[in-house]
């Protein structure tokens, strides 16, 4: 039987009942559905999003589809004609977020600003929303009672109702840690609570939720929505909007917490790469510190690599090592100013390293035989000179492993081997 991720698929036999069942809970969603869109296609403002049942329709249907991105944005309308009407206007909120977060790898220029920036924001109160029309006899989320619920009432502190929010996310969250609509929803009540609060209580709210990342994260420790998102956060609470600090330190103690709970981990140790460079230069390292810095690492990623030299985590990180010393693009990195012969010495060290990491395993580790090319190639190159007879042959015995290992990918190794000069052009 196929799987996913380790899980088997099964299929799940229903009886005539059961699927009676599901049919009413179709009905049911379809409805809801249907009176959210047909809101949703009304000219905003409109007095409706300041009705408390609105935002309980919302919760009806996120409770069943948190993945309804529709539903999401009708909630922040209901919210900018509620408690945060109170506030200055801003762009139309009838639009969607322009710029929602997405857990990949920003730049260093985007990082401090937050991705909701252009998102949803207030609109005038006076001429734009009228006053909550009541309470709703629409059953709501459990966490929300749209009787007394804060946010669409606009005598309520902003804080209460970022709050409020939040606490509404949760159980959600937790259901559907991968959910990106969530997670773009909780960034843009905290992108909220920076323009309506003061900046000690929207940091508070900020360092609560690097708390919740923190805790989903020990929950699935290699959930890769939940670190970018937890790099955003922090890119935030060192922002001077929040009258933040550097948190590098931190945060590289946090990714040795999380390796040593587990190598197998992409997301750390791409994350330990990417604060190396802020480290070195906020503890204002010289030469020789740098260079003990890159020693350290090194000898961090051989102690995983003894435990799991399969792991392709650790070597993609052994890997963006070397390219401190192989790539000129990288050099900045770690070690700027290593002499080409400091820098052939740590490569031969890692050949030989490689070599007896193969000699203590039975079974191929494809991984390693490919950074045994490429580090044989890169010290011909940082030597300036041609491969030497003896490289050559164990160039070429290492590409016949690599077919052993990997037939799949012979025209691979057939182009590789053509362009390192080990069979004649055609």
């Amino acid at each position: 039987m196929a799987s996913s991720h380790g899980v088997a698929r099964t299929i799940r036999i229903r009886t005539p009942a059961q699927r009676e069942a599901d049919k009413q809970k179709i009905a049911v969603y379809r409805d809801l559905d249907s009176r959210l869109l047909a809101l949703n296609a009304s000219p905003y403002p409109s007095p409706a999003f300041a009705d408390p049942s609105v935002l309980a329709l919302t919760a009806e249907v996120l409770s069943r589809n948190p993945e309804h991105y529709t539903a999401w944005n009708v909630r922040r309308r209901c919210l900018t004609c509620g408690s945060f009407s109170r506030h200055s206007p801003g762009p139309s909120p009838s639009a969607p977020p322009g710029t929602s977060w997405a857990p990949t790898t920003p730049s260093p220029s985007s990082a401090a600003s937050s991705p909701s920036s252009s998102a949803v924001t207030r609109p005038d109160p006076a001429s734009q929303c009228p006053p909550p029309s009541g309470p709703s006899g629409t059953r709501p989320d459990p966490a929300i009672d749209p009787a007394t619920d804060p946010a669409t009432d606009p005598a309520t502190d902003p804080d209460k109702t970022l709050r409020s929010e939040l606490q509404f996310t949760f159980p959600l969250i937790r259901a559907n840690p991968k959910c990106y609509w969530i997670w773009n929803y909780r960034l843009w009540l905290l992108q909220q609570a920076i323009n309506l609060l003061p900046a000690p209580v929207a940091r508070r709210i900020w360092e609560e939720e690097l708390g919740l990342v923190g805790m989903m994260l020990n929950k699935d420790q290699r959930n890769f929505h939940a670190w970018g998102y937890r790099r955003h956060v922090v890119s935030n609470l060192e922002s001077p909007a929040l009258a933040g600090a550097s948190m590098a330190e931190a945060e590289f103690a946090y990714t040795q917490q999380k390796i040593s709970s587990g190598l197998s981990n992409f997301s750390a140790w791409h994350y330990r790469g990417r604060l190396i460079p802020q480290l070195l230069t906020e503890r204002g390292a010289g030469d020789a510190e740098r260079r003990a810095f890159l020693d350290d690492e090194f000898s961090l990623i051989r102690r995983a690599l003894d435990v799991g030299p399969e792991d392709q985590s650790c070597w993609y990180y052994h890997q963006f090592l070397v390219s401190n010393i192989t790539s000129a693009s990288s050099r900045l990195a770690i070690a700027p100013n290593l002499p080409s012969a400091d820098e052939v010495s740590i490569l031969r060290h890692e050949v030989e390293y490689i070599k007896d990491l193969l000699e203590d395993y039975d079974e191929d580790i494809k991984l390693a035989f490919e950074a045994l090319i490429d580090h044989i190639l890169a010290i011909a190159r940082l030597e300036d000179r041609e491969t030497t007879a003896e490289e050559r042959g164990e160039l070429a015995t290492l590409l016949a492993k690599l077919r052993a290992s990997d037939p799949m990918r012979k025209g691979r190794w057939d182009a590789f081997e053509k362009d390192i000069g080990l069979s004649p052009s055609r």
